[in-house]
């Protein structure tokens, strides 16, 4: 019997992902837009860090936020509430975006004129670190009741962010969570990445996080 033919197709799909993320990189940066791609597990706290940093940022830059997942508007709604331009994306089941369907995204939000768009991402520490959406920078929340162990669990999420937020630190005293480990494993995984420990709930920590993004949007326009 002839021996099966293998073809390996998921590494010519990557890489055509690739480049169409490396154009729309470079089409967001000719606009002057800082696209933030914006990961965690579900319950982490995304769209709570996200409405207190519209709250902290938005009198200072025009923002804009793509909500992603699988079905529902629910989080979409909520950053409505916020004020700025906001759309939902589904994604037909898929755990991920890729840098086409964010293009998409970004066009029917209307990004033309925007300092800073959010990309919140489907919420899981897998699929979405396996394909690279065109944002300029990854970011990856993982709240304190998940343990300090996931950088160990999930090395992708974290070799492919340049930022770690830390959320719910006004839980620490009651989880078994290692501020020293987690940062230790984080950057075993990568050791540029930058960390912020925070409280979205009580804004507690934030402001480095807001300076971030400060400087990220400022670098665009320089």
């Amino acid at each position: 019997m002839d021996a099966v033919r293998v073809i390996e197709v998921k590494q010519s799909i990557f890489a055509d992902n690739n480049k169409d993320a490396d154009l729309l990189r470079a089409e967001m940066k000719q606009k002057g837009t800082f696209l933030l791609n914006l990961m965690s597990s579900p319950g982490s706290g995304k769209t709570t860090t996200l409405m207190r940093t519209i709250a902290a940022l938005k009198d200072e830059m025009k923002i804009g936020i793509m909500e992603a997942d699988i079905d529902s508007d629910v989080d979409a709604r909520t950053i409505g509430t916020s004020g700025v331009k906001v759309i939902q994306l589904h994604t037909g089941g898929m755990c991920h975006l890729d840098a086409d369907m964010t293009r998409q995204g970004v066009r029917e939000l209307g990004a033309d004129g925007l300092d800073l768009v959010v990309l919140e991402n489907v919420g899981n520490l897998v699929c979405p670190a396996e394909f690279d959406t065109g944002a300029a920078k990854n970011a990856v929340i993982l709240s304190v009741p998940e343990g300090h162990d996931k950088p160990l669990k999930y090395p992708l999420m974290f070799e492919v962010c340049d930022v770690l937020l830390i959320n719910k630190i006004d839980v620490l005293p009651y989880f078994d969570f290692d501020m020293d480990k987690v940062c230790q494993y984080a950057r075993m995984r990568n050791p540029k990445i930058e960390i912020f420990p925070y409280s979205a709930k009580t804004g507690e920590g934030m402001e480095p996080w807001f300076g971030y993004l400060r400087a990220q949007v400022a670098a665009f326009h320089a």
